[in-house]
């Protein structure tokens, strides 16, 4: 073989072919590999996307929900001490609706209409303290005087009820003005 036929064999075209193809084989195993790595990354910033959305959701819900549940509290709240101001203002007029009882004695006219009263403001959930003979709580009681006790038990013991104290609600509304044994 001369040199010349060596070079037409080196030179085929079905070898070029083939090396041809090799390289289109392997540039399209590239871009698909690239393609697979954009696909990938676009894959992996729509989960990016969707958490942060997930988040936010459940975020805007959450703050929903408390704004929900503290409108509630507030409307019943609202409801059962609304009028809070209005007796407060009437508890003058009840003690001294007991003040005229107990010097004009138990007068019908006056029983029924403290009566009458009473309950309606009961109804709306005003409710008096029985403090006496129970233990002095600054919680619950003001402290007007203090006077000395007959014995060690009484001590710290309310004596005597100055003011009547209410609830309203289960909620203190006025503090009893008491007189305790010290």
């Amino acid at each position: 073989m001369s040199n010349k036929e060596k070079n037409t064999k080196d030179t085929d075209p079905i070898d070029e072919r083939s090396v041809e193809q090799e390289q289109v084989v392997s540039d399209a195993e590239h871009q698909s590999q690239e393609i697979e790595g954009t696909e990938t990354d676009k894959v992996q910033e729509l989960d990016r996307k969707l958490s942060e959305l997930n988040d936010k959701y459940l975020r805007l819900y959450s703050e929903y929900e408390n704004y929900r549940k503290r409108t509630n509290l507030e409307k019943t709240d609202l409801l059962l001490n609304g009028s809070r101001e209005m007796i407060k203002a009437i508890l003058p007029v009840i003690d001294d609706f007991e003040r005229a009882l107990s010097v004009l004695g138990k007068e019908e006219g006056v029983l029924l209409i403290y009566n009458k009263m009473m309950k309606i403001l009961e109804q709306k959930g005003l409710k008096a303290m029985e403090v006496k003979g129970e233990r002095f709580d600054e919680n619950l009681h003001e402290a007007i005087t203090r006077i000395p006790a007959a014995d060690e038990s009484q001590k710290g013991i309310v004596i005597e009820v100055v003011e009547k104290g209410y609830y309203l609600n289960d909620k203190v509304l006025r503090y009893a003005k008491v007189v305790v044994a010290c």
